[in-house]
């Protein structure tokens, strides 16, 4: 029959077109069926995002290859089709190039993983996800304070990681020093009230510096870092108001706002016990020789 004819023509003049097609399409089922069974036998939500990202990425290259196999025939070595295929992105995108160049580094040499905290381009936030052209951040700080979330997502372009410095939280030397100054009048027992930062600062952090020692014996392998005091100090400082004591101490990243809340909490209590011992801020003092008993100056 005619139409039998005509389809037949057809589809001998777009065969690669039809096999592009059907390749796809197997590529989206298969996808979306490792998906579910990922989803049924793995609970763990990192656990499913890992395994989710990897069967994406292994059959993407396998839909790639398949599909430039078919509109490349002349060019059986997988090496010669790549080379061209980058020959052109390289001409046609280079911004685009930058950032699957950025993606293989990323991955090589993990300067960061999904759930790290990280800071890039003087702006900071939590991984959340990582793409061939992005990688993705939930916001922290900005007008939150002590770094908690914004609720805020960021998209970076991977190749961002190519041009700004990368600081992250959680790489390596998973505790960061944390400080907190607590400023006493002059006319207060700094001594006695100095004890009292160390106890408390004893009592309520030192159980992270047995965790802290663990992991920079753990970061040493790879990282030159030398910490020989890992316990909780407290130093002491003049400001124009009153007596500093800085009370610094190792605390993980993600838990800095609720350790700070744990520590003033303490110092409120113990404080508010001792009428020697007040709290300075910014004040303005008249003096007056002959209210303060000083001898009136030589006419």
């Amino acid at each position: 029959m005619d139409w039998i004819k005509s389809l037949e023509k057809f589809l001998g003049e777009h065969e690669n077109l039809l096999n592009t097609l059907i390749i796809l399409l197997t590529f989206i089922v298969l996808r979306s069926i490792i998906f579910i069974l990922v989803h049924r036998q793995i609970k763990e939500i990192k656990r499913q995002y890992h395994w989710r990202k990897a069967v994406s990425y292994l059959l993407s290259l396998i839909t790639l290859f398949l599909i430039g196999r078919i509109w490349f025939q002349g060019f059986q070595s997988v090496i010669t089709f790549l080379g061209i295929f980058s020959a052109g992105l390289a001409i046609a995108l280079q911004d685009m190039l930058v950032n699957i160049a950025a993606w293989f580094f990323i991955l090589w040499r993990r300067p960061f993983e999904v759930g790290d905290r990280i800071e890039i381009n003087h702006q900071k936030g939590d991984v959340i996800d990582r793409r061939l052209f992005m990688f993705t951040v939930l916001e922290i700080g900005n007008w939150v304070n002590a770094e908690q979330s914004t609720g805020r997502i960021i998209h970076f372009p991977n190749g961002i990681i190519f041009k700004n410095s990368l600081a992250n939280y959680s790489k390596g030397f998973t505790y960061i020093w944390n400080e907190i100054p607590v400023m006493i009048t002059f006319e207060s027992d700094w001594e006695k009230a100095k004890q009292i930062l160390v106890q408390i600062a004893n009592t309520k952090v030192e159980r992270l510096s047995a965790k802290a020692e663990k992991s920079i014996q753990k970061a040493a392998r790879r990282f030159m870092i030398y910490y020989h005091n890992l316990t909780p100090i407290v130093y002491t400082t003049v400001a124009d108001s009153g007596v500093v004591l800085t009370i610094r101490y190792l605390c993980e990243p993600k838990t800095r706002r609720n350790s700070e809340e744990i520590l003033w909490e303490e110092i409120l209590r113990q404080f508010k016990q001792h009428k020697d011992i007040d709290f300075a801020y910014p004040t303005t003092r008249i003096y007056r020789d002959n209210l303060e008993g000083k001898n009136p100056k030589n006419e």
